[in-house]
């Protein structure tokens, strides 16, 4: 595998491009408005791309369930009853071989639109990647686009029993589904639909929901919207498929997929990879997988090397917030990209909200360096809350040294989520969704996000000042990420040889270096709001032994902001240096060979 650094841009399709500041809770498309696909014009995409991005990952793209007629396309009108807000749940796919309406100028055209948008996309340098959700669809799944000889999840099911190894679902046989008993706040439509003389929401026999749950009437906090796919695992939790043979976690793709090759396995499972192997055909250059860890890892193994069979340099990422089975789903289930999130994510939001010290970074980073570069980093995606909510920072600022940590201490991909470079706080009540999340349910507009898109010209000229210094940062961080080799280099903690010059602040400052036989990269941040770091620290002999440096002075060029240059100054095989850490600073010095 590949050790180049990448970069990715996710964004949330529909509300990208959505003009719109009315913002009315549960307001509809008409009133709230949305954005399309033919939005993301030349101009936006070179934006993008010159942000630093390599890779954008379409957000909702799969047609998933709505509420909207579009009767008059052939599409069957969802119900209200299993479907969170008036947009939709992303991850409620009901059409796996077709895209979201919503997101085309003609609906008739919209597969077309869409590959339209692979083609500009590519055209300015980003590879695309979309959503494959493998653990549940929704409730009412209607393929109206499938392949030839492709038939729909659950169509060949024997819903009598409740499982069964080529059974698309679980069932609860003679059971009615029931609805959940929903909070006033987040009844269907608003309140609305309570009140119109539609047909309550019918299914027999019950299937069992997304998140697994068995019941026939699950709890409002269970995925209800969805259900449960079946990999083959016995809901006495055995498996119905071969095991890997001992040592496939030191084989390539090719003995994975060969091994596969001699097996019989679960129809969901040949299901999934026609659908990647599809989108695949029409320019996709890799896949988000949503809770990954929900589906058995030997189906990975099968999924991702038919995957890497077809495009050797597909990217994959996917959840998985359990850290005894990273290395699993890397090895084993051949994923390229895991989620960091309950190791650097919530320790960083943690250390920016004064819980936790510097020095869990440095921990974090020796437990992973085995498998550093397969763990992506981020600050903000759309399951969390904003930065610049009050529930996260409360200020986007707050976060610059955080993002220097996430950006440059491994070789590891960074994502940024579509507003965070200028400081989107996602305060809007949007009717299902709620603030400190932008919502992923709703027709709503982003504001601080709106303002740098300026009605379609992508260039910033309505935002404040201080958004576009933000935006500038980021700008000068992510191309830093993408042109310096040794940032796919060696890893060397500076902190705990220089964590007792820091004094009062070392649980407040973080220092690391990266290096290769070209570069030599020292990171440097400061935390703290209001006080500044300032020590003389040290390089230890055996560094200064393997970045070759004899005695002498040497000046590494700083690259983020204007701060100076960082002057090294090596006696006896020992470097030293002073180091001025101003309040929320994030520091990027370079030496190189």
């Amino acid at each position: 595998m590949n050790k180049n650094k990448y970069a990715v841009y996710q964004v949330f399709t529909r509300l990208f491009g959505n003009t719109n500041t009315t913002n009315q809770p549960w307001g509809t498309i008409e009133q709230n408005g949305v954005g399309k696909f033919s939005d993301f014009t030349h101009k936006a995409l070179s934006e993008i791309k010159a942000l630093g991005m390599t890779h954008i990952w379409y957000t909702g793209v799969p047609h998933h369930a709505v509420i909207n007629d579009y009767s008059q396309f052939g599409i069957e009108n969802d119900h209200p009853s299993v479907v969170k807000g008036r947009a939709g749940s992303p991850y409620a796919v009901k059409d796996y071989y077709s895209v979201n309406p919503d997101l085309a100028d003609d609906p008739n055209q919209r597969l077309q639109e869409f590959e339209a948008l692979v083609a500009r996309s590519h055209e300015n340098g980003l590879k695309v990647i979309i959503d494959i959700v493998p653990n549940h669809v929704a409730r009412k799944y209607q393929g109206m686009n499938n392949p030839e000889g492709i038939t729909d999840f659950g169509a060949e099911d024997d819903t009598s029993v409740e499982y069964h190894q080529d059974n698309n679902f679980y069932y609860i046989p003679e059971q009615a589904f029931e609805l959940p008993d929903i909070p006033v706040q987040f009844a269907p439509l608003g309140g609305e639909y309570e009140h119109s003389d539609s047909e309550p929401y019918a299914e027999f026999p019950a299937k069992w929901t997304g998140n697994g749950s068995r019941l026939a009437k699950p709890d409002f906090d269970d995925w209800y919207e969805t259900v449960k796919v079946n990999y083959g695992i016995r809901p006495d939790g055995s498996k119905d498929f071969p095991e890997l043979p001992q040592g496939f976690d030191k084989q390539d793709h090719h003995a994975h997929f060969e091994f596969w090759q001699q097996q019989k396995v679960p129809s969901s499972w040949v299901k999934f990879r026609d659908i990647a192997l599809y989108w695949l055909a029409k320019g996709v250059d890799g896949f988000r997988y949503d809770m990954a860890e929900m589906v058995p890892v030997e189906f990975w193994s099968y999924m991702n090397s038919f995957i890497k069979m077809t495009n050797p340099d597909a990217f994959l990422m996917a959840e998985v917030y359990q850290p005894d089975l990273y290395r699993d789903y890397i090895h084993l289930g051949k994923m390229d990209y895991l989620y960091d999130k309950v190791d650097l994510y919530d320790s960083l939001k943690a250390i920016i909200q004064q819980r936790e010290s510097t020095q869990k970074i440095a921990q974090i980073q020796k437990e992973m360096l085995d498998i550093e570069h397969h763990m992506l980093h981020f600050l903000d995606n759309h399951d969390e809350q904003r930065i610049a909510s009050p529930e996260f920072a409360g200020n986007p600022d707050l976060a610059r040294p955080a993002m220097l940590v996430s950006a440059l201490l491994s070789s590891a991909p960074t994502m940024i989520y579509f507003g965070q470079e200028v400081g989107e706080p996602g305060s809007e009540m949007a009717g299902f969704g709620q603030p400190s999340r932008t919502s992923i349910f709703d027709y709503i507009g982003v504001p601080h996000h709106q303002r740098w898109m300026n009605q379609g010209k992508f260039d910033g000229a309505l935002s404040s000042d201080n958004e576009k210094e933000l935006r500038y940062f980021y700008q000068q961080l992510m191309n830093f990420s993408l042109n310096h080799s040794a940032l796919t280099g060696d890893f060397d903690d500076l902190y705990d040889i220089n964590r007792q010059a820091m004094g009062e602040m070392q649980h407040r400052g973080y220092v690391f270096a990266r290096s290769n036989s070209e570069q030599v990269i020292i990171g440097a941040v400061n935390f703290d709001a209001k006080q500044s770091i300032d020590f003389y620290g040290q390089v230890p002999a055996s560094l200064v032994n393997k970045w070759q440096l004899v005695d002498g002075v040497y000046t590494f060029k700083q690259h983020i902001g204007s701060d100076p240059d960082l002057s090294l100054i090596v006696e006896n095989g020992v470097g030293h240096f002073n180091l001025l850490l101003k309040p929320l600073a994030g520091l990027a010095f370079v030496l190189n060979r």
